[in-house]
Parts: structure tokens; C-alpha cells; sequence
């Protein structure tokens, strides 16, 4: 199992599967959302609407349509209220969801965005000890998935899942 951080565009990466931080609605948004859809093309929107929305903490799969990756796993992440609304177990189950759709579908490669940190507030320096320890928590034998990317857009994310993955 390979787990590291990159920096960059997530809509550019030539995984299996990438996953979009999604609205409730998963018909497309600002951040990540918006920037997977546009890349993504009008074929998505259309995958999504028959996906009837998703959940706080699930996860849906479509195909990628016109991205590098084949499949996008999209998953609702909780907004930030300052802790007392069952946040953190929320979060960690968008990373178990994504998974567990991931396994359920064979894909071997996986790349995360930095799951509710951006408009729903999510402070990073909790987001990012979460997301890791629920990835290692469940890879292994019974994962068809061998590597883990997470995709931080800005410097400092990437400097934050660097220093706790011990990667330099």
C-alpha cells in the first residue's frame, strides 16, 4: 500500500478513481466540485442526476467522463460547527465510504481532496490527522486498493499531509 501527499490539480491525475467533495445535491458547486464538473464535461451532470443526491458521510460512484481518471467517487462532507455536531466521525466516514465504494468497483488507485477544509470550514490540522488514519485503518487485505494519493491544492495543505506522513 502506497499513501502520499501531492500537490496540484486533482481533475489532471491519471488515477482510477478520484474523489470529489461534493454537495449534497452532487450537481456541482464551487472548489473541487466545480472544478472536477468542468473538467469532468455535461456528461457528469447528467451521471449525477440519476444518482438522486447523496448523504452527509456517504459516497457515490460515476464514471469520469472526460478526466484522466476513470471514475469519480463523490462524498458529502460534514460542515464545521465547531466540533459539537459529530463532524470528525462524519468525516472519517467519507474517507470509509470512499473505500468501500473503491473496493467494491476494483479500483487500485485512489486520489482524495482535502474533504470539507475549504467553504464548509473544516479546520485542516484536524481534517488531515482523520483522513490518514482512516485510509490506514482500512487498507490492507481486504482493499483491492494498492495507492492512496492526497491531492492538496495549496502549499500549505500539501506541507501539513507531508509532515504527517512523513514525507519529505
Amino acid at each position: 500500500m502506497s499513501i502520499r501527499a501531492v500537490q496540484g490539480d486533482i481533475t489532471q491525475l491519471a488515477t482510477d478513481a478520484i474523489v470529489n467533495a461534493a454537495n449534497s445535491s452532487l450537481l456541482g458547486g464551487g472548489g473541487v466540485d466545480g472544478a472536477i464538473h468542468r473538467a469532468a464535461g455535461p456528461e457528469l451532470l447528467t451521471a449525477c442526476r440519476k444518482l438522486h443526491g447523496c448523504e452527509t458521510g456517504d459516497a457515490k460512484l460515476t464514471g469520469g467522463f472526460r478526466l484522466p481518471a476513470r471514475y469519480v467517487i463523490h462524498t458529502v462532507g460534514p460542515i464545521w460547527h465547531g466540533g459539537s455536531r459529530n463532524e470528525r466521525e462524519q468525516l472519517a466516514s467519507c474517507y470509509r465510504r470512499c473505500l468501500e465504494v473503491a473496493t467494491e468497483h476494483r479500483i487500485t488507485s485512489i486520489a482524495f481532496p482535502c474533504i470539507s477544509t475549504g467553504a464548509y470550514g473544516f479546520p485542516p490540522e484536524l481534517a488531515a490527522p482523520i483522513a490518514i488514519a482512516t485510509v490506514k485503518s482500512l487498507t490492507g487485505a481486504a482493499s483491492a486498493v494498492s495507492e492512496v494519493l492526497f491531492c492538496s491544492y495549496s502549499r500549505e495543505d500539501f506541507a501539513l499531509y507531508c509532515q504527517l506522513l512523513g514525507q519529505s
